[in-house]
């Protein structure tokens, strides 16, 4: 049984992510779609982007934890995620009011 959770199973590789980024940008930019689509394409898309910038986030980590040993051979250690302590609700709010991002509803 394998110790991953499964939610990382289903979650599709960097480069299915960006591949299937890329053809949702194309669909969009056609002008084609309706309204109603538009606005799947575009969740799906901001969940495809939070996925590449997690797997470029853990390997930009396991990068930094690449070491050599005494021997000069590199060895890697596996990296332990720290939990990122919470942002207090004003940074939160003052984040979101400084972002560039359009919001729709």
């Amino acid at each position: 049984m394998s110790s991953k959770p499964k939610q990382r199973e289903t979650e599709p590789n960097f480069e299915s992510a960006m591949d299937r980024l890329e053809k949702i940008v194309e669909q969009m930019e056609s002008g084609k779609l309706p309204l109603e689509d538009l606005i799947v394409r575009y969740e799906e898309g901001m969940n495809l982007v939070k996925i590449c910038q997690e797997r470029l986030a853990k390997a930009e980590q396991k990068i930094e934890i690449i070491a050599r040993n005494s021997a000069g051979k590199a060895i890697v250690k596996d990296f332990e995620a720290t939990p990122e302590p919470a942002a207090p609700a004003s940074a939160v709010a003052e984040t979101e009011n400084t972002n560039d991002e359009i919001k729709l509803f």
